[in-house]
């Protein structure tokens, strides 16, 4: 048996020598091998190392195989907390890359309490990738921002080229879903500076490049990004290399116009999705087949989706680029009925920027689709209102093609409305809209926000802090800042000092502002430690904190309710008469 053993130490050696050389079919024969000659010895450690190699090999989208059952026996005969969250973390990826993210979740989490209670930062950032593999869907998008940060912190330090990769192309794949420009280019940036360590590295800094080139119009630089995306692949595994240059080539030629490589790359979407029964697949070659003006095929691939198969997709990484490219289809062949059903599922997520998983392609706004889909429809307010947004979007980030193409497709509408339409409610998700009609934005959960939610929903009427804040503070009597005496004795000094005399000026300025921490609005006097006084501290911090985000994007929004929101033991939001504002408090 000492033999085997060797044997299977031997194998894994050579797969990982296969691997580095970029030879993924004979490395993954050689895991193989390993993990059955280690299981067969009883060899844990190298069964574990030999399995979690398999998962290296993954492809995104298909079928998984056997390949959950070794991960998930191994993990079951692993009793030890750093290859248990290892294993963990490649079950949740496995199941995530097969479109099962209920499956993924349990294993996601467990990964990650595992390895928060573990000193090995490479281990965090291994479970960090695999939680945010699992947590893709469109309505984790703010989850997702916090654990991008966290996994950046925990990869900033680690040697391991891989880890700092991964904790960039998810920063710049969140950075896209939340159209931050300046993040998106930091991330590109430290992927470029990344590929001078690994032709892995130099695929992924050509093939995450291309749509940050097509969002300005830079189609010259096409060929060049795929063709070296060609040739660093030839020098790495990268298990999903040809799907990745299929959209390259594919979504290049859409942008450009080129109605042959269209129907070139969609021949080749649809024969990989109808191989390995991939839905998102199958939509995107109803987009490549529009491409290449083939509104039949167009139709035969969006044929399949149904009101029932729609409601059956999973919420993963690909539902909204799903849900956007059928919708493109729908609108190419001029299918009320698919429109519609489509409109039902993509409403709820207006204002979301819609990426191929990994940020392989943009696929522009939900707003675009929405826009085009209600005129479609007859529903002319709501296609303006989308037109709207979507036009205000690509123009914040310089997409000129999406921005001519909707404005090519739906003419301005005629517009006269005297007052704002201002957008502040919660999506689903946890994100918020917020902005005017055709500038919205998105924030993360905020309580400010909430705050300002419920002041707008009862414009002109005080609401007590106490009410804003609910469970957050426990009741207690308090003390008020000033006795009646101290605020007799502080006035009369007051009266005594002489405002001619500079020397005064420090003694006085100090009394008053005695005076003015001992009093809230109307004159009540103030306590401090009660629970109504620290319910006003915390409201006023919360919405303080919600207008500094909001102003820092829309700084006319930002003033309007720095002005009009009055903070205290009472709150109210005013309505300015002489310029009104027609909120949208529901999504």
């Amino acid at each position: 048996m000492a033999n085997d053993a060797a044997s299977a130490s031997s194998l894994l050696a050579r797969a990982e020598v296969a691997w580095a050389g970029g030879d993924g079919e004979a490395a993954m024969a050689f895991y193989g091998r390993a993990a059955d000659l280690a299981e067969a010895d009883g060899d844990l450690g190298t069964r574990v190392a030999a399995v979690l190699g398999l998962a290296r090999g993954q492809a995104f989208n298909l079928t998984p195989g056997l390949l959950p059952v070794r991960l998930h026996t191994a993990y079951d005969a692993t009793t030890e907390p750093a290859p248990r969250a290892r294993l963990a973390a490649a079950l949740a990826r496995c199941w995530s890359y097969a479109n099962e993210p209920v499956r993924a979740r349990p294993f996601a989490l467990e990964a990650l309490d595992l390895a928060d209670g573990l000193d090995d930062p490479l281990l965090v950032a291994d479970a960090l990738d695999a939680a945010l593999a699992a947590h893709w869907g469109p309505d984790e998008l703010a989850r997702r921002r916090d654990w991008a940060v966290r996994l950046d912190d925990a990869a900033a330090h680690l040697r391991d080229p891989d880890a700092r990769l991964q904790a960039q192309l998810w920063g710049l794949t969140v950075a896209w879903e939340v159209l931050d420009l300046p993040r998106m280019h930091r991330c590109m940036r430290a992927v470029e500076l990344l590929a001078e360590e690994s032709p892995k590295a130099r695929f992924f800094a050509a093939s995450r490049r291309l749509p940050l080139e097509l969002l300005r119009g830079n189609l010259g630089v096409a060929p060049l990004l795929v063709d070296s995306a060609e040739r660093a692949a030839a020098e790495a595994v990268i298990p999903d290399v040809e799907g990745v240059l299929h959209s390259m080539r594919g979504y290049s030629a859409l942008t450009a116009g080129d109605v042959a490589t269209c129907a070139e790359e969609a021949g080749a979407f649809e024969a990989y999705a109808t191989t390995h029964g991939v839905s998102t697949v199958r939509a995107e070659a109803a987009t490549m087949w529009l491409g290449a003006q083939r509104l039949d095929k167009v139709a035969e691939m969006i044929g399949a989706f149904t009101r029932d198969v729609l409601a059956g997709l999973p919420r993963d990484a690909d539902w909204l680029l799903t849900m956007q490219c059928l919708l493109e289809g729908a609108l190419g062949v001029g299918d009320r009925d698919l429109a519609a059903a489509l409109v039902e599922q993509l409403a709820p997520y207006a204002g979301r920027s819609v990426v191929n998983a990994g940020a392989v392609m943009w696929h522009g706004v939900t707003d675009d689709t929405l826009a085009r889909a209600h005129a479609l429809l007859g529903d002319a307010d709501a296609a303006a209102r989308h037109r709207a947004a979507a036009l205000a979007t690509y123009e914040r980030v310089g997409a000129r093609w999406w921005r001519d193409r909707l404005a090519g497709a739906l003419a301005s509408p005629a517009e006269d409305r005297s007052e704002p339409v201002v957008h502040l409610h919660e999506q689903p998700g946890g994100l918020w809209l917020v902005g005017r009609e055709g500038a919205t934005f998105v924030l993360p959960r905020m309580r400010g926000l909430a705050h300002l939610h419920r002041l707008l929903s009862e414009p002109g009427r005080d609401v007590p802090a106490t009410a804003l804040v609910g469970a957050e503070v426990v009741e207690q009597p308090g003390l008020e800042h000033l006795d009646e005496a101290a605020r007799h004795a502080y006035r009369a000094r007051l009266e005594q000092l002489d405002p001619d005399r500079p020397a005064d000026d420090e003694e006085r300025t100090w009394l008053l502002e005695q005076l003015g921490a001992a009093t809230g609005l109307a004159g009540r006097r103030r306590t401090t430690g009660s629970t109504d006084e620290r319910a006003r501290v915390a409201v006023r911090k919360a919405i303080v904190g919600a207008l500094a985000r909001v102003a820092e994007t829309d700084p006319w929004l930002g003033r309007h309710l720095h002005d009009r929101v009055h903070t205290g033991l009472e709150c109210r939001y005013e309505p300015d008469p002489d310029h009104p504002v027609r909120w949208l408090l529901r999504g």
